[in-house]
């Protein structure tokens, strides 16, 4: 994230998805979605000092554990928008406008995941958290973070896979 100059999260996300270090599900989603995040934010002109809000990221994001999406109902990539934007924003338990804002993201992000439902697709639901966070920061910080069409190359790994049911899902997302 420190190299990438991209605006467009997704693009950012999508690179690190294809690391060898990520898996098809797991907790490294719930850091990615976030470093995604602030990577564009930061490059599209938001105030933020990357290398410390990375490592930041990084602190928070890994404390989320594997599994909270069905255990807890609160999936990780949805908390680690959540986290950026209190990040971007230096949100704090004691701030107002933007500690209600930080929760605000995090509902949101959650509300579309919820939507299109389960099982759980780590790719899926970080590409929605993350087309969620574009939206709400352009409406509430004014900060326009680019966004690419997002075509899934993942369903043949996930045993789990919806399908049609996914709003990413390549037969969803022909050619106008």
């Amino acid at each position: 994230c420190l190299n990438d100059d991209s605006k467009d999260p997704i693009a950012i996300l999508e690179k690190m998805m294809d690391l060898p270090f990520c898996h098809m599900h797991g907790p490294e989603h719930h850091v990615m979605v976030g470093a995604a995040l602030l990577t564009a934010y930061k490059n599209a002109g938001g105030d933020l000092d990357l290398p410390s809000a990375l490592s930041e990221m990084y602190r928070r994001g890994k404390q989320v554990p594997g599994g909270v999406c069905g255990f807890w109902g609160s999936c990780g990539a949805a908390v680690s928008s959540g986290i950026y934007f209190s990040i971007a924003t230096k949100a704090t338990p004691l701030a107002t406008k933007v500690w209600g804002l930080s929760n605000l993201m995090t509902s949101a992000s959650l509300h579309s995941i919820g939507s299109v439902g389960g099982p759980r697709c780590c790719k899926r639901d970080s590409f929605l958290a993350i087309k969620t966070a574009v939206k709400f920061v352009r409406e509430n910080l004014g900060i326009e973070m680019e966004e690419s069409r997002i075509i899934c190359n993942y369903s043949s790994k996930n045993n789990q896979c919806i399908k049609e049911r996914c709003p990413f899902n390549p037969l969803n997302n022909k050619p106008d």
